[in-house]
C-alpha cells in the first residue's frame, strides 16, 4: 500500500465495529429518544458549521446531511476546485467520530481499502489488518482514478456495511458514510462508474462556482487561515445513532409512498432513457424524504421533502437514450419533467 494512496486522516478505529462473521452491530443503547425539532437543531449546527468552510453554497451541505441521517452514501460530481474534497472533510470533521481518506488512483488495489490478511509468524495463522474503509466516515477522492476491480471493492461495504476478506465476514462501523468526488469533465486516465456503483449512492449532488459575493468573502475566511482548522466537532457518533433512530421512526403516509413508487416508476417509462430508476432508488426517495423532513422539524414526510430531494436521489441512476443525447436532455431535466408530470397527493396531517 503506497503512502501516495492512501491519506493517514483516520482518527481510529474504535467503535468501528470490526468483528468477525456473526457479530452483530449492538447500537440500540445508542439510540436515545430524539424529536424531529432535535434533529432539525443540531442539523443546523452540523450546517452552519460546514458553511464557515464551504461559503455560499447551502444547498450543497443541506443533501450532505440528507444523506448522512438517511444511511446512505454521497456522490459529489463537480470540477476541480470547487470545495468537493473540503466539503466532505468538514462534514465529516463536524461530527466527532472515526474519520479516513482514501486518494483513488490507477495503482489502488481492492486490498488497500478493505484490507488483506496477514501472516503473523508469531502465531504461525493469518490475521486481518482492516483498511481506511473501516471508519465512520470514508472519503473516496476521485473515485473515477481507480480501476473498475477496485471499485467494485467498495460495493459490498456501501450496500451492505460489511466487508468479505478471505472467507471472513467483518462488519463496518455505525453510522457508515462514503463520500466520493469525481470530476465529469477530465476523462483520461478515468473510469466511469459502473451503474450497478452509481445506484449505492442515495445522492449525487454538484457545489458548483460560488456567485462574485461568495467567492469575495471566501478570499476573507481562506486568506488568513484555513477555516477546516479552527473547524470544531458540533456532535459525537452517540449522538447522531440517536438523529437517525429519528428519522427512522418518521411517519410516512401512504398516499406519499404511492406518490415515491408512481415517480420512479415514471423515469422506466421514459423514451428519452434506456434504463429507469431501480427499486433501490425507491428506498432511497423515502429515506431521504424522511431526514430532509427531519432537518424541517417535521415529524412526517409531506410530498415537498420528496420534491426536494427527487432530483439529486433519482437523475444519476438514469441511463440516456440516444433521444435525450440529441436533444441535449439531461437527466435532471427528465426527472423534473417527471415532478411536473405526475399528480401530487394531498399533503397528510401530522
Amino acid at each position: 500500500m503506497s503512502s501516495s494512496a492512501l491519506s493517514a486522516g483516520t482518527t481510529g478505529h474504535a467503535g468501528s465495529g470490526v468483528t468477525a462473521s456473526g457479530a452483530s452491530r449492538s447500537v440500540a443503547a445508542d439510540h436515545e429518544q430524539m424529536s424531529a425539532a432535535g434533529v432539525a437543531d443540531l442539523a443546523g449546527r452540523i450546517a452552519s458549521a460546514v458553511q464557515r468552510v464551504i461559503v455560499g453554497k447551502p444547498e450543497a451541505v443541506r443533501l450532505a446531511l440528507v444523506a448522512l441521517l438517511s444511511e446512505g452514501h454521497l456522490l459529489v460530481e463537480d470540477v476541480p476546485g470547487v470545495g468537493k474534497t473540503s466539503l466532505a472533510k468538514a462534514l465529516a470533521r463536524a461530527i466527532d467520530c472515526s474519520v479516513s481518506r482514501v486518494q483513488f488512483t490507477p495503482d489502488l488495489l481492492p486490498g488497500d481499502i478493505t484490507g488483506s490478511s496477514v501472516y503473523n509468524r508469531q502465531t504461525a495463522d493469518f490475521e486481518f489488518r482492516p483498511g481506511p474503509v473501516f471508519a465512520n466516515v470514508v472519503i473516496a477522492d476521485e473515485i473515477n482514478r481507480a480501476s473498475p476491480k477496485t471499485q467494485s471493492a467498495l460495493l459490498e461495504c456501501m450496500a451492505e456495511h460489511q466487508v468479505t476478506v478471505d472467507g471472513g465476514t467483518y462488519q463496518l462501523g455505525d453510522p457508515f458514510l462514503v463520500v466520493a468526488t469525481q470530476n465529469p469533465i477530465e476523462m483520461d486516465g478515468t473510469y466511469p462508474l459502473p451503474e450497478a456503483q452509481r445506484d449505492r449512492f442515495t445522492i449525487r449532488i454538484s457545489v458548483g462556482y460560488p456567485d462574485p459575493a461568495a467567492e469575495l468573502a471566501m478570499l476573507d475566511e481562506h486568506g488568513a487561515s484555513e477555516p477546516l482548522d479552527r473547524l470544531r466537532p458540533v456532535t459525537d457518533v452517540r449522538t447522531l445513532r440517536a438523529m437517525i433512530g429519528c428519522v427512522r421512526g418518521l411517519h410516512v403516509a401512504t398516499e406519499v409512498r404511492r406518490y415515491c413508487v408512481e415517480l420512479v416508476g415514471a423515469t422506466r417509462s421514459l423514451s428519452e432513457v434506456r434504463l429507469g430508476a431501480s427499486p433501490r432508488a425507491t428506498l432511497h426517495l423515502v429515506r431521504a424524504a424522511r431526514a430532509h423532513a427531519a432537518t424541517a422539524g417535521r415529524g412526517y414526510v409531506v410530498p415537498d421533502d420528496v420534491q426536494a430531494v427527487a432530483v439529486p436521489v433519482l437523475a444519476h441512476r438514469l441511463l440516456l437514450g440516444p433521444e435525450a443525447v440529441a436533444s441535449r436532455r439531461s437527466a435532471t431535466d427528465l426527472v423534473r419533467s417527471v415532478l411536473g408530470r405526475v399528480a401530487v397527493p394531498s399533503p397528510p396531517r401530522g
